[in-house]
């Protein structure tokens, strides 16, 4: 089967959101499945301009081939912010949304011309995010083969019209969970003909390969530990609280000298909270920073370590480090080297960040007001939420001074992705759609030609034809 991904931007150096999700799971379906894969993209590398920053034309991105087309415009993000800021609060036309379509970006006609030319020769069509023009105008070319991973929350711009039809039209929608499935189902018509909570799929780390005779009867979380300043909504679940299929998690080998590289490289010593992804006011940042210094003035014996793209000022201050841009090896040690990982985004549709920190067995910190977080911690029993400022600090200290609770609560996040997030769960779900969307056409081994040639039909013994299923 032939499989076009179209994302707004693609890249080996672009670690976080849904163009890292787009990634993995093109990389994983070209490399475990057999199938042609290919992505359409933009040549943007930042998408606060969409500037164009990769050459036009074919290129090869760890082994898969990707599409480039140069966008026409590039992002104002001041003056956008400003319309934005109108049209979410004002009544407007459907072509005042298109022109906030247009200014959003990225702007790249090259890729909506190509589509509408040869969407005939793939298969299958995969749209990466609702949110940008080339799905918006994407799925409309062939809206038949087209499967949508809306990577949605609750924002403004969701409520648009514009969006109406990105809901209602194409044949197959892959939720990232149950919580953004139930939010998009209240607010549009879904009309795929095939759905399915799907994910992405998460590896577990070599540690994973536990000896035989690895302890498989850890204790659960102490239950005479201090909960008193922790509200019951967010504390771990007993033993006898948890669901049936929950009960045994998966034995884990002690961690103790994990991420031990990364916390020399950046002298990093004493309890440690690790964040990851965009240093963004928009992704809980600020927050962050003002909550951990809450907490570094009753307790200074924490460091929080901030790696990626830095898009606001960070506070020059001892407690505070930026790690940077980090590669995908030296990412997987800082989320071993940590402690517990804060992820303070209020908005989340599946969050990454999680599932490895729980793949890696760290237990989480994350922020109430993210339905899809708190699920993930309430599923799995392996971190804890916060609401407010005193509720982040009374946590904090909860899992930074419990090592106990911390195995503990990692050995649960493990098993979570064991059993929900690996991949051979999330590609055969990707399979199961693929097969709805197209008919299940896949009996040539992905050579289009030979699909004009039909197998010769079996003759039935009760002289009727043999039912298809």
């Amino acid at each position: 089967m032939k499989i076009a991904f179209i994302v707004q931007r693609y890249g080996a150096e672009i670690l976080g959101g849904s163009e890292y999700h787009c990634r993995l799971v093109a990389e994983h379906i070209s490399q475990g499945s057999g199938h042609q894969v290919e992505v359409l993209t933009t040549c943007a590398r930042e998408y606060t301009t969409w500037e164009n920053a990769y050459p036009e034309g074919t290129d090869r991105v760890r082994g898969v081939t990707v599409r480039r087309f140069q966008n026409t415009k590039t992002r104002d993000l001041e003056s956008f912010n400003e319309y934005s800021n109108w049209i979410f609060n004002n009544k407007h036309s459907d072509a005042e949304e298109r022109d906030w379509l247009e200014q959003q970006g990225p702007w790249c006609p090259g890729l909506i011309d190509y589509l509408q030319q040869r969407h005939g020769s793939y298969d299958a069509l995969i749209f990466f995010t609702y949110l940008y023009a080339p799905t918006v105008l994407g799925l409309a070319v062939s809206p038949q083969q087209s499967i949508l991973v809306p990577t949605a929350h609750d924002e403004p711009a969701i409520r648009l019209r514009i969006y109406r039809d990105v809901f209602s039209c194409p044949a197959g929608i892959a939720f990232n969970t149950t919580v953004e499935r139930e939010f998009l189902r209240r607010l549009f018509t879904i009309g795929a003909k095939t759905e399915e909570v799907v994910g992405c799929g998460v590896d577990l780390p070599s540690f994973a390969e536990f000896p035989p005779e690895a302890d498989a009867s850890a204790p659960p979380p102490d239950e005479e530990a201090d909960y008193a300043d922790i509200p019951d909504r967010v504390r771990p679940f007993a033993s006898s609280d948890r669901r049936e299929e929950e009960s045994a998690p998966a034995p884990v080998v002690s961690l103790r000298e994990r991420g031990a590289g990364f916390r020399r490289r950046h002298r990093l010593h004493g309890p440690m909270a690790l964040y990851g992804g965009r240093i963004d006011p928009g992704k809980g940042c600020e927050e962050l920073v003002e909550y951990f210094s809450s907490y570094t003035a009753e307790h200074n014996d924490a460091t929080l370590a901030l790696m990626g793209v830095k898009l606001m000022p960070i506070p020059d201050v001892p407690f505070i480090r930026f790690a940077g841009m980090l590669s995908e090896i030296e990412r997987l040690e800082a989320l071993e080297a940590a402690n517990v990982v804060i992820v303070p985004s209020p908005y989340e549709s599946l969050s990454l960040l999680a599932l490895e920190s729980f793949a890696v067995g760290t237990p989480v910190l994350v922020n109430a007001r993210s339905d899809v977080l708190t699920d993930h911690c309430q599923r799995s029993n392996a971190g804890l939420y916060y609401a407010n400022r005193d509720e982040f600090v009374s946590c904090l200290k909860l899992l930074l001074s419990d090592a106990d609770l911390r195995d503990a609560l990692g050995r649960n996040g493990r098993e979570y992705v064991r059993t929900r997030y690996s991949w051979d769960v999330i590609l055969k779900k990707y399979d199961q759609l693929l097969k709805d969307v197209t008919g299940d056409r896949r009996g040539d081994g992905g050579n289009r030609a030979a699909r004009g040639r039909r197998p010769p039909r079996r003759k039935s013994t009760s002289g009727r034809s043999p039912r298809r299923r």
